[in-house]
């Protein structure tokens, strides 16, 4: 792994540490030998280890217990670091080191920019553990838990995270979630999607002719007409609602 990223990674970690207050330093006293450490170096001492561990939590939205043996609340002198029962400290090793393959490899290609290009705990997890697209996560929501906890859960991720640049909260990701539903023949749930989007985007013709596209295949003809209508009202040039709606009228 480049040094760095190591090195940038604790000077950025460090300076969010240090943020923190005195009280977060005096609840724990790291080693100055560290022991089982298989991807940072050996030599890593414990005011550079601290740094980096407290980077990880911060880029994760995740506690020391995410990854190492301990019960969250209570004192960090109960945990046992150094063990590898937790399987997620493997994980977080394999990711470290495919941080560094990435980071690597982005040597080789040519700059876009004057800066250097750089891949972080943080570009992608944006204080979530599990970084995934909005879409991608209210689908294995659905798929887990049914259609009212997608729509919980989306709210729910809306109020924590809107405007941190941890999920694309645009008229997008509602989209491509209601289209999936769509071709997996999950027709409610789909045009449950498509109103949810209409509600948060009211202004915009696509999710007004996305709605109408899921009634459409629901049969719902009347209704789909409508939305079309609602589209074409905010955008006369939408082509695909004109034609649906010819479609409509001429009964095919």
């Amino acid at each position: 792994m480049k040094a760095s990223l190591l090195a940038l990674a604790a000077a950025t970690a460090l300076l969010i540490l240090l943020s923190a207050g005195p009280a977060l330093a005096q609840e724990w006293s790291w080693p100055d030998e560290p022991e089982n450490l298989q991807v940072l170096p050996e030599d890593f001492g414990g005011q550079r280890l601290r740094a980096v561990m407290t980077g990880f939590s911060r880029a994760l939205g995740v506690r020391c217990s995410h990854c190492h043996v301990g019960e969250e609340g209570e004192p960090l002198s109960t945990y046992d670091f150094p063990s590898d029962e937790n399987s997620r400290k493997e994980v977080a090793r394999t990711m470290l080191r495919t941080l560094g393959v990435v980071n690597d490899s982005l040597d080789t290609v040519e700059r876009s920019g004057p800066g250097e290009v750089n891949m972080w705990c943080h570009t992608c997890h944006r204080g979530r553990p599990r970084p995934m697209a909005l879409d991608e996560e209210l689908f294995e929501v659905y798929e887990v838990r049914g259609l009212d906890s997608l729509v919980a859960h989306y709210e729910w991720l809306r109020e924590r995270f809107y405007g941190r640049g941890s999920y694309d909260f645009g008229e997008r990701s509602l989209n491509s979630l209601g289209y999936q539903l769509l071709s997996n023949e999950e027709t409610a749930a789909a045009i449950s999607v498509f109103q949810l989007n209409t509600e948060q985007f009211p202004e915009s013709a696509n999710v007004w002719d996305s709605l109408a596209e899921g009634y459409l295949t629901d049969g719902q003809v009347v209704l789909a007409e409508e939305f079309y209508q609602k589209s074409l009202e905010l955008d006369p040039e939408n082509e695909n609602a004109t034609q649906k709606l010819r479609e409509i009228e001429s009964g095919g």
